[in-house]
C-alpha cells in the first residue's frame, strides 16, 4: 500500500504536497490547482480551488492500481471536512484511531478532527473513485459567515465555530438528489476562467447550504424524513416497474410506497425528480398510454380495455381520454386501428 503524507492546509499546498510525493507537475489557472496520477500509480486526477473565507473543494476522480492512503497529518488546526463518495466507497479514520468509517456510494460524512489530529484517507486499488470534499477553515469561515452562523442548530453552530477544534464530530448518511445534480454540474461546466470561478463557488455554497438542510433531516426519524437520497432512486425506479406491470390492477400510493420501502413524501419527491409528475399523474399517463395501445392494436372493445388499464367507468375513461388526445376513444380507434 502506498502511503502519501500530507503536511500543508492551504488548499494549494495540499496540491503541491501530493504532486511532489508522486513526482508529478501539477497545473494551476486562476487559483485552480490540477494533477494527473502517474501511470505506474493509477489513472484520474486530483483538483482543488480555494473561496474566499475560508472555503474551499478537492476533487479526487481516481482508480489506483494499489490501496493509497492520503495521510493529512499537518501539525496544526484541520479543516471542516464534507466528504461526497459519487462513486467506489472511501475509508476515513482519524489520525489517532484505528476504527475505519466506510463512506459508501451516496453517502456523505461530516468529518472534524480533535485539536491538531488529522485525517487519513484510504482508497482501495482496481476501483473507480468519485470523492468531493468540502473543506472549511473555520477560524476563516466565522469571520466571514459569524451572523449567518447563528441561524444553524446549536450542534451545527458549535461545529462551526469551534475553531480550536476543541471536540472530534463525525456524522455519516446518504446525500440527496440536490447535492448529487450540483457535484455532476459542477463537474461538466466549461467555461472561461472568471466565470468558471464564480460558478464554482456558488455551486460549493449551494453544496453547503443542501448539507446542512440534510443534516437536520437526517436526525429526524426515519419516517419523517422528507428528503429523497440518491440511494433512494433505485426504489423510485422500482416503484414506477410496479405501476407499469400492475397497471390494470394497481395498489394504492400508500400500499406501492410501503412495497419498495419509503414514505409517501419521498415517492412523490422521486416521481417529480424523474418523471416531472405526481405518482397519479404518471399513473394517469400510463392508463391512457396503454389505451391508445390497445385502441390501435387490437380489437378489445371500450369496455374491456377501461378493465385492462384498471379503470371501473367507461364514462369517465372517455372524459380523461378526451381531454388528452382531443378525440373520444371510439373515433380514435377509427382514425388509427390498424390491426
Amino acid at each position: 500500500m502506498k502511503k502519501i503524507a500530507v503536511q500543508s492546509l492551504p488548499l494549494f499546498e495540499v496540491i503541491t504536497d501530493i504532486a511532489q510525493a508522486l513526482d508529478v507537475p501539477y497545473h494551476e489557472n486562476c487559483g485552480e490547482y490540477h494533477l494527473d496520477l502517474p501511470p505506474d500509480l493509477g489513472t484520474g486526477y486530483i483538483k482543488g480551488i480555494n473561496f474566499d473565507g475560508g472555503f474551499g473543494i478537492i476533487m479526487y476522480k481516481c482508480t489506483f492500481n494499489e490501496d493509497v492512503e492520503f495521510h493529512f497529518v499537518v501539525d496544526d488546526v484541520h479543516p471542516l471536512k464534507f466528504l461526497y463518495c459519487l462513486a467506489g466507497q472511501l475509508d476515513h479514520r482519524f489520525q489517532d484511531g484505528k476504527e475505519n468509517n466506510t463512506i459508501e456510494q451516496y453517502q456523505s460524512s461530516i468529518v472534524a478532527s480533535k485539536n491538531r489530529n488529522g485525517h487519513i484517507l484510504h482508497f482501495k486499488a482496481n476501483t473507480n473513485i468519485e470523492i468531493g470534499s468540502l473543506e472549511i477553515d473555520r477560524e476563516k469561515f466565522k469571520v466571514k459567515m459569524d451572523c449567518e452562523l447563528k441561524n444553524l442548530t446549536p450542534e451545527l453552530k458549535n461545529l462551526f465555530r469551534d475553531k480550536e477544534a476543541s471536540k472530534q464530530f463525525y456524522h455519516n448518511g446518504y446525500f440527496s438528489l440536490q447535492i448529487a445534480d450540483l457535484f455532476r454540474n459542477s463537474e461538466s461546466f466549461d467555461s472561461n476562467d472568471f466565470i468558471r470561478r464564480i460558478y464554482l463557488e456558488g455551486k460549493a455554497y449551494q453544496i453547503l447550504t443542501h448539507q446542512i438542510i440534510q443534516f437536520h433531516d437526517d436526525i429526524q426519524d426515519d419516517g419523517n424524513r422528507t428528503l429523497l437520497r440518491k440511494s433512494e432512486v433505485n426504489q423510485v425506479n422500482k416503484a414506477t416497474t410496479i405501476i407499469e406491470e400492475e397497471i390494470n390492477d394497481l395498489d394504492n400510493i400508500e400500499q406501492i410506497a410501503e412495497r419498495v420501502g419509503l414514505n409517501i413524501n419521498k415517492l412523490q419527491q422521486g416521481f417529480k425528480y424523474l418523471h416531472n409528475s405526481t405518482v397519479n399523474e404518471y399513473i394517469q399517463n400510463c392508463r391512457l398510454d396503454l389505451a391508445k395501445k390497445l385502441l390501435n392494436k387490437t380489437d378489445y372493445n371500450i369496455s374491456e380495455i377501461v378493465e385492462k388499464i384498471g379503470l371501473s367507468s367507461k364514462s369517465y375513461f372517455s372524459k380523461v381520454f378526451k381531454e388528452r388526445y382531443g378525440i373520444p376513444p371510439s373515433d380514435f380507434r377509427k382514425k388509427n386501428h390498424t390491426r
